[in-house]
């Protein structure tokens, strides 16, 4: 079945060094389970790299105690990232590791992602993880396919986020278009362009789900999720607001905001 999942990046804020009294994953997953939610991607988390595998094996006694599955989430494709963060997944029990081509000091073109791949591909596949390759504005989203599509492997496939790639001025349904086939993880946050002071050009950032720019019936008809079993994973692009307790609570009510869009579909 199709789960509803929440990222690290819907407590991007709250996890982050700017809160006086930042959560532990720990806490988050805490969190989680209170709203209801048994999925947890954690995503971008740059703490994970560095921890001892009992410190990992925590974080998995605490999802199973609370009765979360995990996803895990990175950036980059270099050889030795994704050999520390298969390691990382089986540890945690995950069945799904997004990433994208790119990470500092590496950015690999489309033949070299293809050897990375091929070769990384079957100890993930012994594994039981797959691997979803997230659209992005930083590589387009047709050097991702032709990736994907030339190894042709059900463990490789695309982690769909229509927002990413308007930077790349790559447009939502065109991009839902064409991944839609080979998508396995799906995040879910809306978006919007607002006017910037003084009327001179605009801001592209978050709003809360339902509100924005993202056609989520659109999306979801053409990605099928709940068919294909492709789990959704709710994130935010929340900027920082005025004060730590206004982001906070801005932070959480989008969170339950999108908790009850996702429900009510």
């Amino acid at each position: 079945m199709s789960r509803i999942g929440l990222s690290s990046y819907a407590f991007f804020w709250q996890l982050s060094d700017r809160v006086t009294s930042p959560l532990s994953i720990h806490d988050a997953l805490m969190r989680t389970a209170e709203l209801g939610v048994d999925l947890f991607q954690i995503c971008d988390y740059a703490p994970l790299e560095t921890m001892s595998d009992d410190d990992l094996a925590a974080i998995r006694a605490t999802a199973d105690r609370l009765g979360i599955t995990l996803e895990l989430g990175t950036k980059g494709i270099r050889p030795d990232h994704l050999e520390r963060f298969l390691h990382i997944g089986k540890i945690l029990g995950t069945g799904l590791l997004r990433t994208m081509f790119n990470m500092p000091g590496h950015t690999p073109d489309a033949d070299e992602a293809y050897a990375i791949l091929k070769e990384a591909l079957p100890a993930f596949q012994d594994a039981g993880m797959q691997l979803a390759i997230e659209t992005y504005e930083q590589v387009p989203t047709a050097t991702i396919l032709d990736v994907v599509q030339r190894i042709g492997s059900p463990y490789l496939g695309i982690c769909s986020d229509p927002a990413n790639t308007v930077a790349a001025l790559e447009m939502p349904r065109e991009v839902i278009d064409a991944v839609a086939p080979y998508v396995l993880n799906m995040h879910i946050k809306d978006f919007a362009f607002s006017r910037k002071e003084g009327w001179v050009g605009f801001t592209y950032s978050g709003a809360p789900l339902g509100e924005g720019l993202l056609d989520y019936e659109y999306m979801v008809q053409k990605i099928q999720p709940k068919e294909r079993k492709i789990n959704q994973i709710v994130e935010h692009w929340l900027p920082w607001q005025d004060s730590e307790e206004e982001t906070i609570r801005l932070e959480n009510q989008w969170t339950q905001k999108s908790l009850d869009f996702l429900r009510s579909k």
